[in-house]
């Protein structure tokens, strides 16, 4: 028995290996769109999806595997779509729902895959969770989804620490009551707190959503933010790999 099964093994072993194909992605050419200025179909200066759609053929004679979407959610626009109000949604000046499952069907058909943008680490200030977070009590469960702090000095009056925005200045915003809130962005873009549950719960639904639509895959819009040191200490000048506060 051990002599057959060592040739057996063998034999396996001389088999040629079995290619793996590998993913659509990785030799893609990928187009990306930013729907506001690409093409302007209804003539109000403002680019839309219908503007996309008639440029599909075109695309697909270029040699495009799939477009990838710069955020067509609807937004306030404090930072070029990327404060997001509604992740179901597609932003009235550039069209309907409807009229992005239609374009994601017609760009498979002639072979172009859909890429949509996802911005897990924050959400826009009019974003419904954050408009109920605003109104709620400290401590409460609508804060918890973000990242509400009291502030230091004799009367909370400065930050919880010295965190700096990507886009200058403190990282952090007060309000009303008298507690700040973290945003690494802009003060518009309050951070998600992804220890949370249903912060994880929610996008999850945000990617069926899209990939019961057809979308082919998402883009992560600033991935290495997510997790953020509860502790909240202060940022290192030379931190290792892994020993920064929030990426």
């Amino acid at each position: 028995m051990m002599e057959a099964d060592a040739k057996e093994a063998a034999a396996e072993l001389a088999e040629p290996e079995r290619a793996v194909e590998r993913p659509w992605w990785r030799d893609a050419v990928v187009y990306q769109v930013y729907i506001r200025s690409f093409a302007d179909a209804n003539g109000d200066g403002t680019g839309d999806l219908a503007g996309v759609r008639a440029h599909l053929p075109y695309l697909a004679a270029l040699g495009v595997d799939a477009l990838w979407f710069n955020p067509w959610y609807p937004s306030p626009l404090a930072d070029a779509g990327y404060d997001i109000v509604d992740y179901r949604s597609i932003d009235p000046a550039f069209g309907t729902l409807w009229e992005a499952e239609q374009l994601i069907a017609e760009a498979r058909a002639l072979g172009i895959r859909t890429i949509v943008d996802i911005v897990p680490n924050h959400v826009s200030s009019q974003h419904p969770w954050f408009r109920e977070a605003l109104v709620a009590p400290a401590g409460s469960a609508a804060r918890r989804r973000f990242w509400f702090r009291p502030g230091k000095g004799a009367e909370g009056e400065l930050p919880p620490n010295e965190w700096q925005s990507i886009f200058g200045g403190s990282a952090w915003t007060r309000v009303a009551d008298g507690e700040w809130y973290l945003h690494l962005f802009a003060p518009e873009q309050p951070d998600l707190n992804w220890e949370r549950s249903e912060v994880w719960e929610e996008h999850e639904d945000i990617l069926r959503f899209w990939f019961d639509r057809g979308a082919a895959g998402v883009r992560i819009d600033s991935a290495a933010l997510l997790l953020k040191d509860p502790e909240l200490p202060e940022e290192l000048p030379d931190a290792a790999p892994g020993e920064h506060p929030f990426t």
